[in-house]
């Protein structure tokens, strides 16, 4: 698959998801979009928002709107994170690099996922940015541990901890397809391990053939410790939609919690991230911040989801959209279209800042 910039760039998110299918191989297009069984929570986490209606500030003096705001004490030129997602090469040559050249060149966080196209000591020579890695735990503990050592020797800032996958989902989709790596394209992070081949198992989705083997399906809140007994990185849990899961999150010593279901590609029929928001805001009471994932597509989502509580979002499809388009720097704009409608949206609802996004803003 190549990529080339578009005569006329798209102009916003839902243009980028049409021209990178366009421009994919089906099956990877497939992977990237596709979510659970009927795929109703996929559908439902951004059609959530656009059933939330904002209640705008006038005569506020904004004319010089400050978008830049801080998450565990990493500054960030706005409140987005770029979201872990695997298989970036299946969207351009350069895969995770381009990935996290594009946030670095945002100023915004990128999380690399373990199931990268790209080893983390390569990302990591990028240059300048603050970057997470997001860890599942493997029945081989051995093989967590080596990946957690290798991030703080790479210098990743954080770990997040993706907790919603005890099983693959239901993707019917990859099913259909045979999901499986093509040829030249392995888990590089699991090399080492002799687990990087996502292969083909002729019935069925080889992910989910690869997680059944490999991934531990028997967590509990101890092994959440157990992480933090190996580390000295900060801990964020992703995949929280409860309040109680939350209290539970912060107990065990997350520094943070995501609000996450996965994007649509766990369980459906579950809420939609921004309506387990508000709940799990309250069962924190700000003792750590709350990120929020899943259905962010305008600048006007990122605001409701900051006056509903969250300290910052994770965008995760669009920036793949924006990578298949024109590889980094198609990434970078899809970053860009974001900042420049959040900075519009917080102007017009009278916020100069990040802190006047309160929850008043929500009708």
């Amino acid at each position: 698959m190549t990529t080339s910039t578009p005569a006329n760039p798209p102009l916003n998110l839902f243009e980028y998801q049409r021209l990178a299918k366009a421009r994919m191989a089906p099956q990877a297009y497939d992977y990237y979009a596709a979510g659970a069984m009927d795929e109703i929570t996929l559908e439902a986490n951004h059609r959530s928002y656009d059933e939330i209606f904002l209640r705008p500030r006038v005569l506020a003096g904004v004319g010089d709107v400050d978008t830049r705001t801080t998450v565990l004490g990493f500054e960030m030129t706005m409140p987005v994170i770029v979201a872990p997602s695997a298989f970036h090469g299946l969207a351009t040559p350069l895969a995770e690099r381009a990935t996290a050249g594009a946030a670095a060149k945002a100023g915004v966080i990128y999380c690399m996922s373990t199931m990268a196209n790209t080893r983390m000591e390569d990302v990591a020579t990028v240059g300048p940015g603050t970057r997470w890695f997001q860890l599942y735990v493997f029945k081989d503990r051995g093989v967590t541990l080596s990946l957690v050592e290798r991030a703080e020797a790479s210098g990743f800032s954080a770990l997040e901890l993706t907790v919603d996958t005890p099983r693959v989902g239901k993707r019917e989709v990859d099913e259909r397809n045979h999901f499986a790596l093509p040829e030249g394209l392995e888990a590089l992070n699991l090399k080492a391990s002799h687990h990087s081949e996502v292969r083909d198992v002729g019935d069925g989705s080889g992910l989910v053939a690869y997680f059944a083997h490999l991934m531990d399906d028997n967590l509990t809140w101890a092994d959440v410790e157990w992480l933090r007994s190996i580390t000295t990185l900060p801990i964020v849990i992703k995949g929280i939609g409860r309040g109680d899961d939350a209290r539970h999150a912060v107990a065990s010593g997350a520094a943070a919690v995501v609000v996450s279901n996965h994007g649509g590609r766990q369980l459906d029929t579950a809420r939609p991230t921004i309506r387990a928001l508000p709940e799990v805001v309250q069962a924190v009471g700000g003792e750590v911040p709350i990120l929020c994932d899943g259905g962010i597509r305008r600048g006007t989502d990122i605001l409701k989801a900051l006056a509903l509580g969250a300290s910052a979002v994770q965008v995760g499809r669009p920036v793949l959209w924006g990578l298949a388009v024109d590889g980094e720097a198609g990434a970078a704009r899809v970053l860009d279209l974001l900042r420049a409608e959040f900075e519009l949206a917080m102007a017009l609802c009278g916020c100069r800042t990040i802190a006047a996004i309160t929850g008043d803003l929500i009708g």
